[in-house]
């Protein structure tokens, strides 16, 4: 399943920075990502994590995924819901790292919940000066 949410997450991450580049963004190429996204999010929403983390991972993937899609069979609202249910329970079981921010931010890009912005910003000054790619990038994504 590791595979699965990577590749996932790579897709998503071409979709939402499309054209960011410089680069022009081409109709097909814009619908074809779209159309990946959403098929390979509706083929991980199935599936049940072996532990906490990967949980964690799996649900800022698909969160990611379906907020980054323009598709939507009209039930993408409710599976986001059941997605926030599942992040909420393994929220509290996660040490606070890099996965947990991202969950935070991710769930509070769905809700504006000050509670979830405070936290994630608590974990990340915890980061220091010395920041990751991963940190960095999402650090730019949250700005609340």
């Amino acid at each position: 399943m590791k595979s699965q949410i990577d590749a996932l997450r790579q897709l998503t991450h071409e979709l939402l920075y499309l054209g960011m580049d410089g680069e022009p963004i081409y109709a097909d190429r814009f619908r074809q990502l779209n159309s990946d996204v959403y098929n390979q999010a509706e083929a991980l929403y199935q599936k049940k994590a072996r532990n906490d983390e990967e949980e964690a991972t799996l649900c800022v993937t698909l969160l990611k995924a379906y907020s980054a899609t323009i598709y939507d069979r009209g039930d993408k609202g409710g599976k986001v819901q059941i997605l926030l249910d599942r992040s909420w329970e393994v929220l509290n079981k996660i040490s606070d790292s890099l996965l947990k921010c991202q969950l935070l931010v991710v769930c509070y890009g769905e809700t504006s919940d000050e509670e979830l912005a405070k936290e994630a910003r608590a974990i990340m000054n915890g980061w220091g000066d010395s920041l990751t790619v991963e940190q960095q990038e999402l650090l730019n994504e949250f700005i609340p």
